[in-house]
């Protein structure tokens, strides 16, 4: 979806039949007069309009030159947040989403801090998944004029802010096929596909199990043998060219997640697909990357394998030795992830990256600490903590920063191996993160347990393409910063 910024509603006059105007009460009046629209004060008051949050106002006929208006409350200003601004720009997408080819919004109303992020809000309101329906959905929408007398709003900005959508919208619908479409080798085939659509700027390596097993990453090929599907590792390159040290983002793609040996219960196993949206988001922000032309060099390295049970599959009390060389019990096959990252992000060395991030769906625990609404964030590293703080906020993809402390460690001591992949009831979110950090001591690091935050359930039910928003703004931050 396309979107621009004027001051005024003329300038788009032509092309945009439909008007929406964000208000509030005090401001009737001003409305009335920019738009030249008679006896306002009265319509309100006969409709008892107040304005107050998300209250719309349809006007048909009564704005001169416009076939359709509506005004939106915003309630008092100062109350305003980016989470109640959601709900604005799904009221007025969906309004419009069936009806008009190009809208036009007028945000002056809107404090100015917002202007960046409703515009966020209003691309990812655009999202819907038909892909498997017989009846698509008759969505028409395709651009949305933004109008402000003053803004901080820049041409710049809204190309960023389209990119992200563009990834973002690439790692819902990734989420969101089901397993039997989406499996390790069809994840390397989004890569390749995409570094072929932007030949000069991605390079894409893939090793499959040999090449694996020939590095010595047993741990991740514990988990990929239990499938008839083998595991793959992604590396996408971008501005390979450039000289800096890169980011590199790792990404967990456990593409069906039965837990293995160590099963998992029946009821909502379906929204195991949601396990690769680590990946996914991975993938998503090297769309994003492309689309926007940031100049930085970044490593996106996927993690991709199936979780199954079978003859071949890994059981409880297994011993197996990573690449780093450490060996892992592994007391729960469901604890998967941090077996295939361990290895990868031990792989990951060969890239001499400037800090390292990995994104994964990684544990319950987390989703009970912080539930659908933060990311947690685990980090030694205070400073690149803080990036990653700074960067949720501007693009409200916000991170909650948990503890990542060697107090933790003793819980995965083994008495017959270096440490378990579990680290007892207590703390799981930590103790996981904990496993991790013995496997990147060697670079900056944070890891993102996104397992609350990568999809919805219920009748909403839907990957969210979370946090594509916050790795891009932590990206651009870091250009701004640094050149």
């Amino acid at each position: 979806m396309k979107l621009t910024i004027n001051t005024s509603f003329q300038e788009n006059a032509s092309s945009s039949p439909s008007l929406f105007i964000l208000v509030e009460s005090e401001q009737l009046s001003a409305v009335a007069s920019t738009y030249q629209v008679n006896h306002l004060p009265d319509i309100a008051a006969e409709t008892q309009f107040k304005a107050s949050f998300n209250e719309s106002l349809t006007l048909i006929g009564t704005v001169p030159g416009i076939t359709h208006a509506q005004l939106i409350g915003l309630g008092q200003t100062a109350e305003l947040q980016a989470g109640k601004l959601a709900k604005v720009a799904q009221s007025i997408v969906k309004a419009a989403q069936k009806k008009f080819q190009q809208i036009s919004i007028d945000i002056s109303a809107l404090p100015a801090q917002f202007h960046n992020i409703f515009a966020l809000l209003l691309t990812q309101a655009n999202y819907a998944f038909d892909e498997y329906k017989s009846k698509k959905n008759e969505f028409v929408l395709e651009q949305i004029n933004l109008i402000a007398t003053d803004s901080p709003l820049t041409a710049a900005q809204l190309q960023l802010i389209q990119a992200v959508q563009t990834g973002q919208n690439l790692a819902r619908d990734l989420g969101n096929r089901p397993g039997n479409i989406c499996f390790p080798e069809y994840l390397a085939e989004q890569a390749l596909a995409l570094a072929a659509e932007y030949p000069e700027l991605l390079k894409v390596t893939v090793l499959d199990e040999q090449q694996m097993a020939d590095l010595g990453m047993h741990s991740f090929l514990a988990v990929s043998k239990g499938s008839d599907r083998p595991g793959r590792i992604i590396s996408i390159e971008y501005r390979a060219e450039r000289s800096e040290a890169p980011v590199v983002l790792v990404g967990k793609g456990i593409t069906f997640d039965t837990g293995g040996i160590s099963l998992k219960p029946g009821a909502g196993m379906d929204e195991m697909k949601y396990d690769m949206c680590g990946a996914a988001s991975v993938l998503g922000t090297m769309r994003a990357l492309c689309e926007s032309g940031l100049d930085i060099h970044v490593v996106g390295t996927i993690a991709a394998a199936e979780n199954m049970p079978s003859g071949k599959a890994t059981r409880p009390g297994d011993i197996v030795t990573t690449m780093s060389g450490q060996t892992v019990e592994i007391l729960n096959t469901d604890a998967e992830g941090r077996l295939v990252l361990c290895d990868t992000l031990t792989y990951v060395k060969r890239f001499n990256p400037a800090l390292v991030i990995d994104i994964a769906t990684l544990t319950g625990a987390c989703v009970v600490a912080l539930g659908s609404v933060l990311t947690g964030m685990f980090s030694p590293d205070d400073e690149l903590a803080a990036e990653l703080e700074a960067a949720g906020q501007s693009s409200f993809d916000r991170v909650w920063r948990m503890p990542v402390l060697d107090d933790y460690q003793e819980q995965l001591d083994s008495p017959f191996a270096d440490i378990a992949n579990i680290g007892g009831p207590k703390a799981g979110s930590v103790t996981a993160a904990c496993f991790l950090q013995r496997f990147t001591r060697d670079y900056r690091w944070a890891h993102l347990d996104i397992a609350g935050t990568a999809w919805n359930s219920g009748s909403n039910k839907g990957a969210t393409g979370r946090p594509v928003p916050l790795l891009m703004q932590f990206l651009a931050n870091r250009v701004q910063k640094h050149g």
